[in-house]
C-alpha cells in the first residue's frame, strides 16, 4: 500500500458506464487518489463533486492541465479515444484508456507516437484478460503443465444489443456494434492465452435485425504463429444466455436471475424513439454517485466472459465460479486461483500502471499490444465482407 506522496492521482475523462464502475474501483484501490473528473453532461459531474472533494471539468482539456492530476483514465466513446490520449500525453498525463483502442490502425500509431515522444506510460484496459482466471490459465500454459498448448474455444451469449443506446453505438463505422464493444474482450483474452501472435483471421459476423443495423454476432477462426487454433464466438441478440452455463454467475461474478431471456428485447419494444432510448442509457449508466462502492455484491465470484475451454496436449482448463478446473487422464481437480485486489480484473489494470510508473516495470497492455488487438477485429469484419481469410502483420507476443 502506497503512502499519500506515492499514491497516483487520477482524472476521469468521462463518467459513463466504463468510467462509474472504475470510479467505483479506485475509490477503494490503496495507491490512486480520485482528484479530478471532467464530462459534458452536469448530472454525473455534480455526482462526482457530492462524493468527492475533487476537481470538476466541462472540457476534457481544461482537466489534462490540471497539475493535481498524474494519469488519466479515457472512457468516452470510442471515436474521440486518439484525440483524448494524444491531449494527456501531451500534457504530460500517464494513460489508461478503455478498449478499445482506436478505429483505425492509423489512429493507433498516432496515439504510440504521442506516447513514445512524450515519454508517459499507455495502458489500453481490456479488463476480461486481467480476469484471475485467464492469468493464471496463462501462467499454466506459460510454465509447460499440460504440455503445448493446442486449442482455444470461448462463447458468450448476451443481450448486448437491446440495452439501451446512443446512436453512435448502433453505427459500426463510430464503434458501434460487438466488435468494438465485445469482441475486443475476446480477442484480447485469446491472445492472451495464445501468445499473442494471431497469424490470419477467418470470420462470419451476421446482422439480424434492421432496427439495430449493426454486427450483432460473429464466428471466428484465428491461427496463430505457432499453429495454436482459436474459435470465437459472440451473439447479442438476448435469446440463448451463456451465463446458465456458469450456473447463472455473470459477467461481474455476481449471481443473476436465470429467467431473464428475451427480457431486455421486451422491455426495448416499450421505448417511444431514439431520443427516449438515448435518455435511458444516459439514465441507467452514467455517474450517479458511489452506491455500493466497487459494485461486489453479498454472493461474489470471480469475472467471466462467457464461456472459455483451452486445450493443451496433456489436459483442458476451464474457468470454475471460483478457480479452475483443470481434466486430465488422472480425472479432473479444482486449482485456486488469486482473486486480486477490489472487483477482479480492475485492480490487477490499476496495479500495472502503478507498477509501470513507480518501478518501471515492463507493461504486458500497452499500445503495441493494444494495435494488435484492433487489428484482428477490423481483420473479423474484413474477413466477413470478402469472405476471405486476412492475414496480419501488426502483432506482438505476450510478455513472459
Amino acid at each position: 500500500m502506497a503512502n499519500g506522496e506515492d499514491r497516483l492521482r487520477v482524472g476521469f475523462i468521462g463518467l459513463g458506464m466504463a468510467g462509474s464502475g472504475m470510479v467505483k474501483n479506485l475509490a477503494e484501490h490503496p495507491d490512486v487518489s480520485i482528484t479530478a473528473a471532467a464530462d459534458r453532461f452536469p448530472e454525473p459531474r455534480e455526482a462526482f463533486a457530492r462524493d468527492f472533494e475533487a476537481e470538476v471539468y466541462e472540457d476534457a482539456e481544461e482537466l489534462c492541465k490540471s497539475p493535481n492530476i498524474d494519469f488519466v483514465y479515457i472512457a468516452t466513446p470510442h471515436q474521440f479515444h486518439k484525440e483524448h490520449v494524444i491531449m494527456a500525453a501531451e500534457y504530460g498525463k500517464h494513460i489508461i484508456v478503455e478498449k478499445p483502442m482506436a478505429l483505425t490502425l492509423e489512429d493507433c500509431d498516432a496515439m504510440i507516437e504521442a506516447v513514445d515522444r512524450t515519454g508517459v506510460k499507455l495502458i489500453i484496459g481490456h479488463t476480461h484478460s486481467y480476469d484471475p482466471a485467464i492469468r493464471t490459465m496463462r501462467e499454466v500454459i506459460a510454465r509447460g503443465e499440460l504440455g503445448k498448448l493446442g486449442m482455444i474455444n470461448t462463447w458468450n451469449y448476451t443481450n448486448f444489443l437491446y440495452r439501451p443506446r446512443r446512436p453512435e453505438e448502433l453505427d459500426t463505422s463510430l464503434g458501434g456494434g460487438i466488435l468494438f464493444n465485445q469482441v475486443p474482450h475476446q480477442v484480447d483474452t485469446v491472445r492472451l492465452l495464445g501468445g499473442g501472435k494471431v497469424k490470419s483471421v477467418r470470420s462470419a459476423t451476421g446482422i439480424w435485425d434492421d432496427s439495430r443495423p449493426t454486427e450483432g454476432s460473429h464466428l471466428t477462426f484465428l491461427e496463430f504463429e505457432d499453429g495454436t487454433a482459436a474459435s470465437l464466438v459472440y451473439s447479442g441478440y438476448d435469446h440463448f444466455d451463456s451465463d446458465e452455463l456458469n450456473g447463472w454467475v455473470g459477467e461481474g461474478g455476481q449471481i443473476r436471475p436465470s429467467d431473464r431471456h428475451g427480457n431486455a428485447r421486451r422491455s426495448l419494444q416499450e421505448v417511444k424513439g431514439q431520443d427516449e432510448e438515448t435518455a435511458l442509457r444516459m439514465s441507467a449508466y452514467s455517474y450517479r454517485g458511489l452506491g455500493e462502492r466497487s459494485g461486489v455484491t453479498p454472493e461474489q465470484h470471480q469475472p467471466r466472459f462467457g464461456v472459455i475451454v483451452v486445450s493443451c496436449e496433456n489436459g483442458d482448463m476451464r474457468p470454475t465460479r471460483d478457480g479452475i478446473a483443470v481434466y486430465t487422464q488422472e480425472g479432473v481437480r479444482e486449482m485456486p486461483i488469486n482473486p486480486g485486489r477490489g472487483l477482479p480484473g480492475r485492480g490487477d489494470l490499476m496495479d500495472e500502471l502503478y507498477n509501470a510508473v513507480r518501478h518501471n516495470a515492463p507493461l504486458v497492455h500497452d499500445g503495441r499490444w493494444g494495435k494488435a488487438t484492433v487489428e484482428v477485429c477490423l481483420a473479423i469484419l474484413e474477413s466477413s465482407k470478402t469472405h476471405k481469410e486476412i492475414t496480419l502483420s501488426h502483432q506482438v507476443a505476450t510478455p513472459s
